[in-house]
């Protein structure tokens, strides 16, 4: 039987809110390196993050406080290289991370970062 059939969930997105799309849209395909699949409109945008992660961006609608878009949900996006490498090449884009790279032994260590909206973002590297 294929994974799919037959399954309550077959796949899907993960919606960022941002408050403006074409900074987000460079952010995403430039900094992160994702790939802009679709754009519509000055609305909404899909990315590719890659092992099936499908992130879209929605412009407006944001949470009226930076307190408020902390407790919002975070996007976790695997590394593909070295966790240390993909921090250094981010660093020298401009991103920022918050705190130490945390362990999590046994299963993964994460660094944590936020995009220009604040909306939290963290880079996986598992075990």
């Amino acid at each position: 039987m294929s994974l799919d059939i037959g399954r309550l969930i077959a796949g899907g997105n993960a919606t960022v809110r941002v408050s403006d799309l074409d900074r987000a849209i460079r952010f995403y395909t430039q900094v992160l390196d994702l790939t802009l699949v679709r754009r519509a409109g000055s609305g909404w945008a899909l990315l590719d993050a890659g092992r099936g992660l499908l992130i879209g961006l929605q412009a407006g609608g944001l949470a009226a406080t930076p307190a408020d878009r902390e407790r919002s949900s975070a996007v976790g996006l695997d590394v593909g290289q070295p966790l240390e490498e993909v921090i250094a090449t981010l660093h020298r884009r401009g991103v920022h991370f918050h705190g130490d790279i945390v362990d999590a032994p046994g299963a993964a260590r994460l660094a944590h970062f936020a995009d220009p909206d604040g909306n939290e973002l963290y880079l996986c590297e598992r075990r």
